[in-house]
């Protein structure tokens, strides 16, 4: 299992880097888009969808979405970023309501819905930071990265008060402060290094701790599907990894906001 992780990681780490900072405008959103699609895949399992034509045309009618969003301009756009974090309030009920509330959203159609503005959101996100350079991109990736490892870390060693026992039983609350206390000093040095002085680097600070609440709720979302359908991976499309939504569940809830702080705090 190891071995395969790390055959994986070998040639899908310099992948994903020339991908997201060696490509910009078109190429970087089709780039992005077939990630996202990949996830969309996913998330028809998710959503209950068993037939694998049914998959590929929901599949095709996500790409047609996307399609019309670049063309229009809206992938650069505020309106589908908050749209996103509309939806994310409406997640963050179900997680936290579930399983109590699980009849709300647990019909196929509606898990699809879940997935357009779970899934669509994303990629404008992504999009919006990398045409504002490659700087802002790399910080939201490594806010969620050290959001994970701090959390990893900091619930293995102190954690004791579940957060949310139904959805993600390992999930505590001292992995959370851990996540917080690791993006916030990731946001320190990050507003050093460009330069934000005391005002901009005082916000940037204050955005990375929401985005990194954010990012929690992307991770708890993705478990509280998974568990509903009772499997453990998204898929495997990455050998030894799962599928593409376990490697970007949080990152899903972190672009949307982020990038509309960005555009409009920072």
């Amino acid at each position: 299992m190891l071995r395969q992780r790390i055959i994986t990681a070998a040639w899908l780490a310099p992948l994903m880097l020339a991908g997201l900072f060696g490509l910009s405008g078109s190429l970087f959103a089709l780039f992005t888009a077939g990630v996202v699609l990949l996830a969309g895949w996913e998330w028809t399992n998710l959503a209950g969808i068993s037939r694998r034509d049914h998959r590929l045309m929901l599949v095709g009618v996500l790409a047609v979405i996307m399609l019309m969003l670049w063309l229009s301009g809206a992938a650069l756009a505020a309106w589908p970023l908050w749209l996103g974090v509309a939806g994310w309030l409406v997640n963050l009920y179900w997680v936290v309501h579930y399983p109590a509330r699980g009849g709300q959203w647990q019909s196929s159609p509606r898990r699809l819905a879940m997935g357009l503005w779970v899934l669509l959101p994303a990629w404008v996100g992504l999009n919006v930071l990398r045409d504002t350079g490659a700087a802002w991109l790399l910080f939201v990736l490594l806010l969620v990265w050290c959001a994970d490892i701090g959390a990893y870390f900091a619930g293995r060693a102190f954690g004791h008060r579940k957060l949310a026992p139904s959805v993600s039983p390992g999930k505590s609350w001292e992995g959370v402060a851990g996540g917080l206390a690791a993006t916030a000093v990731l946001a320190l040095i990050f507003g050093a290094w460009q330069g934000l002085g005391l005002g901009g680097g005082l916000a940037l600070l204050l955005a990375t701790l929401a985005v990194t609440l954010v990012s929690v709720l992307g991770d708890l979302l993705e478990s509280m599907l998974k568990r509903y359908r009772g499997i453990k991976d998204s898929s495997q499309l990455l050998p030894g990894h799962g599928g593409v939504l376990d490697r970007i569940d949080s990152l899903t809830a972190a672009l949307p906001l982020f990038a509309l702080l960005l555009m409009g705090v920072l």
